[in-house]
């Protein structure tokens, strides 16, 4: 493609002459369920199909239907192992495996499985069952920390006087599961470096979620609008309302649009602060959306606006980078990790929509030869992500192999020729 700066080659998997793994994933959340932790588990899945795999992922079933059959995610076949699950009536969608059933339920797959590796996404009740399981029988164990337990507040009916205390019981129930693995993961850094503080793990490695960005087609066509995207589950930790009430900061000969793609249980309080705001015509709820959808509105976008300060990755982000679209973010977690001031967009103040106004009017009140700047910063610091190399660097992990965490953070100065 002549137009795509920064493209980078796909990677190669250089594994395919060793012995293909039988690899049990185990998630507490997982395709239909739409988040980030999610979607990764079922792009590596898919992915370590693809490269020969014999890949079963154990979750909670999607609906009271339960049992072992063929799904197919990404265009791959997958075995998943679906288990009775009770809906978490406080939350819009989540449905929890039964916790009291989860160490018979774990053992009965692993051994019907009878996997090389098993690799948990998460410490609540699928990985402690699958942790424990796996290592009474000796088989490696992988664990990924997509979770920071005090996003989960919200969601559990815990009295205030009572959260701190039990975001410490959360986190001391993390290292007993995580101490059991050979080997830890989270996406960044900075998230690495938030777990082994709060656990007191050392060693945990930084591996991105990856994103297949030949997904994604950057849009260089010069804007017609000034619209704000925002996309991910509508919920109280993703501070959406920051950005609606930075959009009325904005000048009113911008005429901006802001569009919110994904739904969730703050949806309606926020259609009603649109109004309140005087924005109601011009902030769209879409909703959830196709793949092919999705990536239309990242083509009518401007700039991705992530007002989040719980983000471990962002997996959104990434997307959007990967649409060449600059992007405005909360300086929290791990987005600074994916947004460099003046690079591929800025960073603004958390919480406070006085900043976040003033760096979206950077952005919209760029020169085009600014704009296209921050545009091309995107599509170079995206490279670093492919999920190829993220699959890749599991492969060694479950096949024991020492890794060097990949470099992420950093980028090429300048575009390569």
């Amino acid at each position: 493609m002549p137009d795509t700066p920064g493209a980078s080659p796909r990677v190669v998997d250089e594994s395919a002459s060793e012995p293909r793994l039988r690899i049990l994933i185990g998630a507490d959340t997982f395709t239909p369920d739409v988040n980030g932790a999610a979607k990764f588990a079922e792009r590596l899945a898919a992915g370590l199909v693809e490269r020969g795999h014999d890949v079963h992922v154990m979750a909670p079933a999607a609906s009271r239907k339960h049992g072992t059959w063929t799904e197919i995610h990404e265009g791959r076949q997958i075995t998943a192992h679906r288990l009775l699950s009770w809906r978490w009536y406080p939350h819009d969608w989540l449905r929890f495996a039964l916790p009291w059933r989860i160490k018979q339920n774990s053992a009965r797959i692993i051994d019907d499985v009878q996997p090389d590796v098993v690799h948990f996404q998460s410490h609540f009740v699928v990985g402690r069952g699958l942790s424990i399981e796996a290592q009474k029988r000796g088989i490696r164990l992988i664990a990924t920390n997509h979770v920071m337990p005090e996003n989960m507040l919200e969601f559990s009916l815990i009295p205030k006087a009572w959260q701190e205390w039990a975001v410490g019981v959360a986190w001391r129930s993390a290292k007993r599961c995580f101490v059991r693995a050979e080997s830890v993961t989270t996406p960044t850094r900075r998230a690495a470096d938030f777990l082994e503080r709060a656990t007191g793990l050392t060693g945990v490695h930084a591996i991105s979620c990856g994103i297949d960005a030949h997904k994604y087609s950057p849009n260089w066509a010069p804007r017609t609008e000034n619209r704000i995207i925002f996309v991910g589950r509508v919920t109280g930790e993703k501070h959406i309302d920051v950005l609606l009430r930075a959009t009325t900061l904005l000048p009113a000969e911008l005429d901006v649009k802001v569009e919110i793609v994904g739904d969730g249980d703050q949806r309606r309080h926020l259609e009603h602060l649109a109004a309140e705001l005087g924005l109601a015509d011009r902030v769209t709820f879409t909703g959830y959306v196709t793949d092919e959808q999705l990536r239309d509105a990242y083509h009518r976008a401007s700039v991705l606006a992530m007002p989040s300060i719980a983000e471990l990755q962002s997996i959104v982000t990434m997307e959007a980078m990967a649409s060449a679209l600059p992007v405005v973010a909360a300086n929290a977690m791990a987005l600074p990790h994916l947004v460099h001031d003046g690079e591929n967009g800025y960073l603004f103040e958390p919480g406070s929509p006085a900043d976040l106004a003033e760096k979206l009017r950077t952005v919209l009140e760029a020169t085009p030869e600014d704009y296209r700047t921050l545009k091309e910063g995107s599509i170079r610091l995206i490279a670093a992500h492919d999920i190829q190399r993220t699959i890749s660097t599991f492969e060694a992990l479950y096949r024991g192999k020492p890794v060097t965490d990949p470099v992420t953070y950093t980028a090429p100065a300048a575009l390569p020729e």
